[in-house]
């Protein structure tokens, strides 16, 4: 069955019924009633102090609206059964049924497409502020679990190879660092989204005399846009948004990647949590890191939304074209995907547990130490990249042998580091010494560790506030 339509006269035909289902927004744009429904109180107000409603009439579209409002979380199914075309149909069709030819005039200098924009930008100022908050949340168990771990020696890698040792707690804080900047983006994001597209009409202005600004002030905008054809036919602010979410994506992709290896048995430096893991159906023994393997999994789906979202702008005409009708569903669940996925992983990262002694016992192996026993020959004198290469002589002798550094046989090390006699390489190769002499800003060491992790609590009291 057909539904109200906010258009006609010209067309007085039925729709196709193929092409009427094809052309309906309202099972998924229904998701913007709420705003939708703010912004015509707000309409509602202007035009009253434009001089186009009387006090009485805009005082029962308000009562009305508002109503509709509690009606509509109450029972959120009237949406789900309405046949309207889109949101704002059924917004105005409801409306009509309560104060009946009233409902006509609300929509005068104003159009669907200032409307929807306007509903969108309203909608994305609280998904921002939700997925700000989701982010500190894991950032907040990033730093915890720093503290835990700020001297949990662990091995640091480049190409995939042992390069150096590291803490588990740097390791922690090096995703909170990343995760960090992914919630600026968002929140420059919405900076840029705080200025409102309603009274710009379908694309020249409204006719009337709203005062924009007030408006805007009404809604919680920080501005009135400034220009008509751009506020009812941008989109770059969606784009903006998909944008932040896809690099707190990929952020979250390579900590899933890490930790896939760290907890496997070749590596077995963490074990996941029991209420992020799952077995097999047929081996008994598994424990499968499947939350991790998802949000990997779902990074490549928040970056085909980005990638479907730049596409869908490309070429369009000024000013407003139904291709963006597209962008909702891709927003909608850019932003579901990336609010599940930073929930789940700080259940991970809460429900982690490092494993010291195989922690330790890897930073052992792979003669991790090496760049150390070349600053313990710079120290005394020799230029650096001779010492690079006499400490690579060393560590194919050492290859050869079967041994760690610190234990080359003496005659070996005196050929190869004749400079270190009488140096305690075990004492200075030790991962403790290691670990402790980056101490500098931006180091591994416990103690620069333990630093961070107090500045970054400062850090979240004032994010949290």
């Amino acid at each position: 069955m057909s539904g109200p339509r906010l258009w006609g006269g010209r067309q007085s035909g039925a729709l196709d019924p193929a092409f009427e289902a094809f052309n309906r927004s309202l099972p998924f744009d229904r998701r913007l009633v709420d705003e939708d429904l703010v912004g015509s109180i707000a309409w509602a107000r202007a035009l009253g102090g434009a001089g186009v409603l009387s006090a009485p009439e805009v005082e029962a579209l308000a009562d009305a609206l508002e109503s509709l409002r509690a009606e509509v979380a109450a029972h959120p199914e009237r949406l789900a059964e309405s046949p309207a075309e889109d949101v704002h149909a059924f917004v105005e069709s409801a409306l009509g049924e309560k104060v009946g030819d009233l409902a006509k005039r609300l929509h005068t200098g104003r159009s669907r497409n200032d409307q929807v924009a306007t509903d969108v930008r309203l909608f994305l100022r609280g998904e921002a502020k939700d997925l700000d908050r989701c982010l500190r949340d894991l950032v907040a168990e990033l730093v915890s679990l720093a503290e835990r771990e700020a001297e949990t020696p662990l091995p640091g890698y480049t190409h995939l190879q042992r390069a150096q040792p590291i803490t588990a707690g740097h390791h922690a804080l090096c995703y909170a660092e990343m995760l960090a900047r992914d919630a600026g983006r968002l929140c420059d994001a919405a900076a840029r989204l705080d200025e409102s597209p309603l009274g710009c009409g379908a694309l020249a202005g409204t006719a009337f005399p709203v005062d924009r600004e007030a408006l805007a002030a009404d809604l919680g905008f920080a501005r009135a846009a400034s220009n008509s054809l751009d506020a009812v036919a941008s989109r770059d602010g969606i784009l903006e948004v998909v944008f932040a979410c896809t690099t707190a994506m990929v952020t979250l992709s390579r900590l899933a990647e890490d930790w896939i290896f760290f907890a496997s048995q070749e590596a077995g430096f963490l074990t996941m949590g029991d209420e992020v893991t799952t077995g097999s159906s047929l081996m008994p023994q598994k424990k499968n890191p499947d939350a991790l393997e998802l949000i990997r999994g779902k990074c490549a789906r928040v970056i085909g939304h980005l990638t479907a979202l730049a596409s869908l702008q490309k070429g369009l005409p000024l000013a407003y074209d139904k291709d963006l009708q597209e962008d909702k569903e891709a927003l909608f669940d850019a932003l579901d995907t990336t609010r599940a996925c930073l929930t789940v992983t700080a259940t991970c990262v809460r429900t982690a547990r490092y494993r010291a002694d195989r922690c330790r016992a890897a930073c052992a192996t792979g003669h991790l130490d090496a760049t150390d026993l070349a600053d313990l020959l710079v120290a005394r004198g020799v230029p650096f990249r001779d010492a690079h290469h006499k400490v690579g002589a060393a560590v194919a002798a050492a290859e050869e042998l079967g041994c760690v550094l610190a234990d080359l046989p003496a005659e070996v090390r005196d050929e190869h580091l004749p400079e270190l006699g009488g140096v305690a390489l075990a004492e200075e190769l030790s991962v403790e010494a290691i670990l402790e002499r980056r101490s500098a800003l931006g180091g591994t060491a416990p103690s620069r560790v333990r630093a961070e992790v107090k500045r970054w609590k400062s850090r979240l009291q004032s994010w949290n506030a």
